[in-house]
Formats: C-alpha cells, sequence, structure tokens
C-alpha cells in the first residue's frame, strides 16, 4: 500500500503530461502552400509596408530559375533549362518548377549538407566528421522520402549506435556525447534559443536560470561516446546506459552516468547539486532514476510539441530563402527577442504545425510569397533597410559553389578517395582526400552565422584562380570550351552561351559589346573565350544566389 500511495504522483504526473501533449500535437486541417502564402504576404503589407513603400519588384524568369535551383538542389539549371522556362507562357511555371525540383533527389542531398554544416561547425574536435557521411546519406533520403521534421529532430534527440552507420548520432557526435555541449546544441538546433549561456551563471539577456539549464541537461547524462574498434574498421559510436558504465582508460570521452549534478561553482571539487530532468519551457519534468530511453523519448516529445520547435524551423528556413530572418541571427530566437513582422512568423509556424511538420510543405509556402519572389537588393550597412522589401543576395555555400562550377564547366563528380559510410581510411583523414571535402575546408562557412558576416578569403581567390579542377575546365583546347569554339562560329552566340552555362542567363547588349571588345583586342579567338569563361566563374554574381 505504502509502495502505491509513493508511485500515484508519479502516475498523475505521467498522465498528465501525456495529455498535455496530446493536446498541444492535435493540428488543424492543412491549408494550400498558395493560400498561406498570400495570407504572408498580406500579413507582411499590414505589419511593415506602408502605401507609399517602394518594393522591389518581382524578378524575371532566369533570376528566378536560377534562384530556386541554388535553394532547392544546390545547383544551376543548364541553358536548355532557361531557355525552356523563359520561353514557357504558363501562370503556374514557378509552382511547378519548384515540385518537379522538390521531387528531385538532389533536393534531400542539398538540404542534408545543410544541415551537416549547421551541426558540425560547432563540433568540439575533428574526429566527428567521421558521422558525417551516415548524416548526409539518412537525412538526404528523410527529407526525400518527406519524413516529418518532429520526427527527424526525435531521431537525433534519441539516437544511439554506431556514428558510421546511423546518421542520427551526429549532434551528439558532433559534442562527444557531453551532457551540457549536447544539451545546448540541441536547444539551438531545434528551438532556435542559446540556453548555453546559462551554463555558468543566468543568462545576461533571457529569462533563463542556471538551474533551468542544468534542469535541461539532466535528459542527457546517460549517454556517452566511446571507440569502437575491429580489424577492418575504427568507429564511434553513441553509448547509453541505466548505470554508470566503465570505460577504457584511454576513453576520454563523455562517460553515462545515472543523474547529472549541477558544479559547485564556489568548490568545484564537490560533487555538485543532483538536477531533476526538466523541460524549461514548460517545466514538465521526470523522477529521478528514470531511464535513459524514456528521459530521451519524453524530451523530444516536450520540445518538438511546443511552439519554439515550429518557430525556430520557419525562421531558419525563411532566413535561407529570403535572405534575412524573423530573428536574427537565427539560432537566437525566444520569448525575450523581438521578431521582425511577428503576426507574419505565426501565420508561418502555425501552417508549418497544422501541415505536421512538412518540410516540402514549408519550402512550397515561402518560395510562392511575393517576399521570396522579389528582385534581390544588397543589406545597407547601417542595417536602415526596410526588412523583406526585396530578397537578399547570398553568398552560396561551398556544395552549391562546388556543383555550380562543376556544372558550368560540364566536369564530373571526382570520386572521392575514401569509403562510403563505413571501412578502414574513413573519419577526418578520409575527408581530407576528398575534393568535395577539400573544397568545403576552404569556401565552408557556419549557415547560424548572418550572411553579411560571411567575407571571402585569399585562400578562397587562389582556389578559383589556380585549383587545377577550375583550370582544367577553363581551358580551350579540351573540354567544354573546346567543343563550343568547334560547334559555334558566331561570337555573339558563343558569349551568350557562356553566360547561360555561368549565370543562367543571356548577356545584356553592353556585357556582349565589350566581350566583342576584348576579342578584338586579344586577337585570338581561344584566348579570349578563356579569359570570358573564367571572368564569369570568378565573378561575384556567379558565387551569389540573387
Amino acid at each position: 500500500m505504502r509502495n502505491m500511495q509513493r508511485l500515484r504522483p508519479t502516475l498523475i504526473a505521467i498522465l498528465a503530461s501525456t495529455l498535455a501533449l496530446a493536446a498541444t500535437a492535435h493540428a488543424a486541417p492543412r491549408q494550400a502552400p498558395g493560400a498561406v502564402a498570400k495570407q504572408v504576404d498580406a500579413s507582411l503589407a499590414a505589419e511593415l509596408f506602408a502605401s507609399q513603400t517602394e518594393l522591389a519588384p518581382q524578378c524575371d524568369d532566369a533570376t528566378y530559375l536560377r534562384r530556386i535551383w541554388l535553394d532547392l538542389v544546390g545547383d544551376i539549371p543548364a541553358p536548355e533549362h532557361v531557355i525552356a522556362f523563359t520561353l514557357d507562357p504558363s501562370a503556374d511555371k514557378r509552382q511547378r518548377v519548384v515540385r518537379e525540383l522538390l521531387a528531385d533527389p538532389q533536393y534531400g542531398v542539398n538540404w542534408a549538407r545543410y544541415w551537416r554544416d549547421v551541426i558540425f561547425y560547432r563540433r568540439i574536435e575533428d574526429r566527428a566528421l567521421i558521422a558525417s557521411n551516415a548524416l548526409e546519406a539518412d537525412l538526404g533520403q528523410q527529407l526525400n522520402d518527406n519524413k516529418p521534421w518532429d520526427e527527424i529532430a526525435a531521431a537525433f534527440i534519441t539516437a544511439t549506435g554506431d556514428v558510421r552507420d546511423n546518421g542520427s548520432t551526429a549532434i551528439i557526435m558532433a559534442q562527444e556525447g557531453r551532457t551540457e555541449e549536447t544539451t545546448a546544441e540541441v536547444a539551438r538546433i531545434f528551438l532556435g534559443m542559446q540556453i548555453q549561456c546559462a551554463q555558468c551563471h543566468d543568462h545576461p539577456y533571457d529569462r533563463w536560470k542556471r538551474q533551468e539549464f542544468h534542469e535541461l541537461a539532466a535528459f542527457f547524462p546517460r549517454i556517452g561516446v566511446r571507440p569502437v574498434r575491429t580489424p577492418t574498421s575504427r568507429s564511434f559510436q553513441v553509448v547509453a546506459s541505466d548505470r554508470q558504465l566503465r570505460f577504457k582508460k584511454e576513453d576520454d570521452g563523455n562517460r553515462p552516468m545515472p543523474e547529472h549534478f549541477m558544479p559547485d561553482l564556489e568548490d568545484p571539487s564537490a560533487p555538485g547539486t543532483r538536477m531533476q530532468p526538466k523541460f524549461f519551457l514548460t517545466s514538465a519534468k521526470m523522477d529521478f532514476g528514470t531511464p535513459d530511453a524514456k528521459r530521451r523519448e519524453m524530451l523530444s516529445k516536450y520540445l518538438t510539441r511546443n511552439e519554439w520547435f515550429a518557430v525556430a524551423a520557419v525562421n531558419r528556413l525563411w532566413s535561407e530563402l529570403v535572405g534575412r530572418g524573423f530573428y536574427e541571427p537565427v539560432d537566437d530566437v525566444g520569448p525575450d527577442r523581438t521578431a521582425t513582422a511577428p503576426a507574419t512568423l505565426k501565420i508561418l509556424a502555425k501552417g508549418f504545425h497544422d501541415a505536421d511538420y512538412d518540410m516540402k510543405w514549408l519550402f512550397e509556402t515561402i518560395t510562392a510569397t511575393d517576399a521570396y519572389q522579389r528582385q534581390s537588393r544588397p543589406r545597407h550597412a547601417d542595417d536602415n533597410d526596410l526588412p523583406f522589401a526585396a530578397n537578399v543576395p547570398q553568398p552560396l555555400r561551398a556544395d552549391q559553389l562546388y556543383n555550380a562550377l562543376l556544372s558550368a564547366l560540364d566536369l564530373p563528380e571526382p570520386t572521392p578517395n575514401r569509403p562510403g559510410r563505413g571501412g578502414a581510411g574513413g573519419g577526418f583523414r578520409g575527408q581530407q582526400r576528398d575534393p568535395r571535402a577539400q573544397f568545403n575546408q576552404t569556401f565552408g562557412f557556419d549557415p547560424s552565422e548572418p550572411r553579411e558576416s560571411i567575407s571571402g578569403s585569399i585562400p578562397q581567390s587562389l582556389a578559383m584562380m589556380n585549383s587545377a579542377q577550375v583550370a582544367g575546365g577553363l581551358r580551350a583546347n579540351r573540354g567544354f570550351l573546346s567543343g563550343l569554339l568547334e560547334e559555334i562560329d558566331d561570337n555573339d552566340e558563343l558569349f551568350t552561351e557562356l553566360y547561360l552555362r555561368t549565370l543562367s542567363r543571356q548577356p545584356t547588349e553592353d556585357e556582349l559589346a565589350r566581350a566583342s571588345a576584348y576579342l578584338d583586342d586579344v586577337g585570338d579567338r581561344q584566348q579570349a573565350i578563356e579569359d570570358l569563361a573564367w571572368a564569369l566563374v570568378n565573378s561575384a554574381e556567379f558565387r551569389h544566389r540573387r
């Protein structure tokens, strides 16, 4: 009887928590992307734009096609795609090309690589990159299958297993399974909140208390990362245990512990305060001694059914597609932050929630807005420009730029000198032998950082000017340039083909005149075409999404 009395409060708490989650999980009927896009534009007009506001006009078809290709599949369209699209008189051709690209396997690949960068740019050390192949493969397939975003997030939070085999282990592996670091990244990536600032003291700018951070961390103490060595492979494994595991002496990663203790700042040698698992946004909590599987399963539900989960995803994708977020930076949102156009953000977040966290629905909705389809204009340095009155040019992510180069120069994807998901020789050293990974090391950046903070570098300029791959693709005595020189006698037609291949548009009359004048000055058709192609792929227009 005493045991039943002791259990009754726990059962009541679990029942109440389950009912609360069920209530928040209920969604209104899904709305069509086009209908929500119209609501978004109307809301933006009401919140931000006066009747006399000068908005950027809709971009032309060629600009739109290059933009949507880069945004959705991470590549540029071929000249025949550009010509066919610009000549198509259909009123719904923009909506159709979005649906076609979302059905292309490269959509999942492109966005898996985006999330790979989000996760691994904040890694503790380079050994974590051993998990990147599995992440790209698994997440790419999940995105192509349109697995709901809440299910994908839950898999990251609850993952165990070999990091080469299970891509969902990536966040835990990137933080070596360390309790506080994993906690901070889960909150940053899926809620857009920088609660790690409360790890050692109460948050200086938000309401979060130090105790709340460590209560959240109490969902993760029973996980760790340890090496796995076999005669044919070296890897790491995310492990979970409800008892304290004994690792080998050389295993310096985080070890599973029964409970999490908040350190005593005045006496670091003291054991600290044992923390009860508690979700900081709703105060939902679990008992001490709760098994790891239940802790992380319930945390995934608390997190994905919270309103900020949808807000964080919408804000991040809107920022990628329109060029600036409702909250900036994209991973610093929350109740103590002020959003630009909060009513508009609420419309999108609710629509995403009601669509059962359908990522393709969200892409289709955002790209159908006038805000997305406007011409692009650079942000003013003093930040006095009107948000969302124009799209904002974006520097291409490393994978987008690499794909664009391969497509423009008609080069095949080099075969990586490394295995796929497993086997000896992979990991960070294997990545160093991969041409794409080498390119990413030079041109990559953290996609969570504001784009205006991303600047070029001398190594990037040298790579574009002198790398063997780019230089080889621009040789007029071989490759695609050689074929163009043989097939096209008319110089203006040849110049036009180069512009279509590189910038996905036809040249202006002034650009044609300057190209012709340069050819006359050089006096060598082959040399002039090499120089023009080199100038185009090294232009700011090529390296940006307008």
